[in-house]
C-alpha cells in the first residue's frame, strides 16, 4: 500500500503547535518517530522511485532529504519570541546531485496541522545562482513562459507569489522583453492541499504527479545555473 500518514500524526502535530516545548515533546517522542519520521522516510523512498522517470538526478537518500524536526532558536529571544524548539511540520527537499550545499532548483513537500504543500523551483538561490538564472532567462524567456503556461501544470500548481524588485537588476536592459521575469528573486510553483491530503492513500500519487509536471521548470532553472559563467551582455 502506498505510504501516507495517519490521523494520529495529524493529532500529534496539532498538539505540538499548542505545546511547543521539550516537556510536551519528549514523553511523546515515540509517537513522533512512529507516526511522522518513519512514514516520512518511507514516503521519500517511494517518491524517489517515481523520480527515476523524470528527475533521476534529484533522487536522495531519505534521511538526507528529510528536514530535522528541530528549529534554530538562537534568534527567538532577540526577536522577543519565546523559544519554540520544534517545527510544526515534517518536510523534505530533493536538491539536485552536486547542489546539496548551494540549493539550486529542486522539489519540496511538507505536512503540517493546517496544510499539505507540494512545491518545485528555485526558492532561495545563492547570489551567483540568481545571476546565472537571470542570464539564462534573458536568452530563453520564451521557453520559461511556455513552461509556466503549460495547462496541466497550471491546473495542478500555481506560480509562487512574486518576490520582485522594483527595477530590472543592473546589467540587464530595463526594457528587456524578459523584464518581469528578471525582476523576480525566485521562480517556481506550488500547490496547497488540505492537511487531510497527507492521511489519504493517494498521497504519493498526489506528490509525484505534481513533481513530474514541474520537472521541466526545475530542469530549466538548473540549466541556467549550470551555464554559470556570466554572459557578455551589451545594450
Amino acid at each position: 500500500m502506498p505510504t501516507h500518514f495517519t490521523p494520529e500524526a495529524l493529532k500529534f502535530l496539532r498538539g505540538l503547535a499548542r505545546h511547543n516545548d521539550r516537556a510536551w515533546f519528549e514523553p511523546r517522542r515515540q509517537i513522533y518517530e512512529r507516526e511522522l519520521k518513519l512514514p516520512m522516510l518511507a514516503l521519500i523512498d517511494e517518491i524517489n522511485h517515481a523520480m527515476e522517470d523524470f528527475a533521476p538526478e534529484h533522487i536522495r537518500l531519505p534521511h538526507k532529504a528529510m528536514f530535522r524536526i528541530y528549529r534554530d532558536t538562537r534568534f527567538d529571544a532577540a526577536r522577543g519570541h519565546p523559544a519554540r524548539p520544534y517545527k510544526t511540520h515534517v518536510a523534505a527537499w530533493w536538491v539536485r546531485a552536486g547542489m546539496e550545499k548551494t540549493s539550486g532548483a529542486g522539489f519540496y513537500c511538507h505536512f503540517s496541522p493546517t496544510e499539505t504543500i507540494v512545491a518545485a523551483g528555485a526558492y532561495m538561490p545563492t547570489g551567483d545562482q540568481l545571476l546565472a538564472i537571470r542570464q539564462h532567462i534573458q536568452v530563453h524567456h520564451r521557453e520559461l513562459r511556455a513552461l509556466l503556461a503549460n495547462r496541466k501544470l497550471k491546473a495542478a500548481m500555481q506560480e509562487w507569489e512574486e518576490s520582485s524588485m522594483k527595477r530590472v537588476p543592473r546589467g540587464f536592459a530595463q526594457d528587456s522583453p524578459a523584464a518581469d521575469l528578471l525582476r523576480q528573486r525566485r521562480w517556481g510553483v506550488s500547490a496547497t492541499l488540505p492537511a487531510e491530503a497527507a492521511i489519504a492513500p493517494g498521497l504519493v500519487k498526489q506528490i509525484a504527479r505534481r513533481f513530474a509536471l514541474a520537472a521541466p521548470l526545475v530542469h530549466f532553472l538548473n540549466a541556467g545555473i549550470d551555464a554559470g559563467a556570466p554572459l557578455q551582455l551589451s545594450f
